[in-house]
């Protein structure tokens, strides 16, 4: 069994977004003057905490920011409360808005799950913030066009959410009520939806933050997310960029990574034998060793060395 691990060292802060959405982020202090920034874009309902293994293996090399989607965790619900204000452009401008906070002009974008579509439109927004791109079990374009491999899910998935949307109080009693139960992880990891290597201690940690969602705002961003397609700004990206998915990974398939490893020039492509669509937590190890050999070469940092 893995010894118990630690509470990562971030600091929490705030900043107001251009549409006045109150955003609560999570710095790691740099580990020396002029360290590089690695920004972490979460998938959905995804927190800071989902990337401890890799925060934890470079913190002594970069300096880590990420934070909370509007509306889920601590971040505030958008004052304008309308679909409009959960789109992914909005959560580019969040993104841009704690560099800026931050006093950051580049960072190196890695993006999970949603998070490859909100460093693609942040790409998109200010190419020249980005050092380099890391884009990991994710896809471009309409995730939920690809989210099942049943016949007519294309068409069914949206009406679904929808639906889910309109009874998020229900939503958040069954989520509350499923985060209870002991034996969750290991039917998903028999029904194949998260590999066996998945440690149980990190798997409850994910998901008692999951459990207190405000589900309303994490429908009405579900629905932003299966609204936008950047797979037009693939062939505009002349950074490095790192494509990392999982060969089981049934909501955003590997052969998804290889469309855009083609499609983004000079693109390097990374596919994690067993891995699911939570990589990053199943193969904490690799994930984190090939992150280091990429940014190693796409955004070093002067002295220190990874595990300090």
């Amino acid at each position: 069994m893995l010894p118990p691990r630690l509470p990562l060292a971030v600091e929490t802060r705030a900043v107001t977004a251009p549409d006045g959405t109150r955003i609560t982020y999570y710095a790691t202090r740099s580990p020396y003057p002029g360290a590089p920034v690695v920004m972490l874009a979460n998938g959905l309902g995804g927190q800071h905490i989902t990337w401890s293994a890799q925060i934890e293996h470079l913190r002594g090399r970069y300096r880590f920011l990420t934070w909370d989607y509007r509306g889920l965790f601590a971040s505030a619900r958008p004052p304008e409360g309308t679909p409009a204000s959960y789109a992914i452009p909005r959560h580019a401008e969040d993104l841009l808005a704690i560099l800026d906070a931050e006093g950051e002009t580049r960072a190196a974008l890695v993006g999970w799950s949603m998070g490859v579509q909100v460093v693609l439109e942040a790409y998109r927004k200010a190419r020249s913030r980005a050092r380099c791109i890391v884009l990991l079990n994710g896809t471009s374009g309409r995730p939920l066009d690809t989210v099942s491999p049943l016949p007519g899910m294309k068409t069914v998935l949206p009406s679904l959410v929808e639906l889910a949307g309109r009874a998020h109080a229900l939503a958040s009693q069954v989520t509350r009520r499923a985060a209870d139960v002991p034996e969750a992880l290991a039917w998903l990891k028999a029904m194949g939806v998260m590999n066996e290597s998945l440690d149980d201690a990190v798997f409850n940690e994910l998901v008692q933050g999951f459990s207190a969602l405000d589900m309303e705002a994490y429908f009405h961003n579900l629905r932003a997310l299966g609204d936008h397609d950047a797979s037009d700004v693939l062939g505009t990206i002349d950074v490095p960029t790192l494509i990392v998915s999982g060969d089981r990974d049934a909501m955003t398939p590997a052969a998804l990574a290889k469309e855009m490893a083609k499609q983004i020039p000079g693109a390097e492509l990374y596919v994690v034998r067993g891995g699911t669509h939570y990589t990053a937590v199943e193969f904490p190890e690799l994930v984190s060793l090939r992150l280091e050999k990429f940014l190693a070469k796409a955004a070093p940092g002067a002295g220190g060395t990874s595990n300090e």
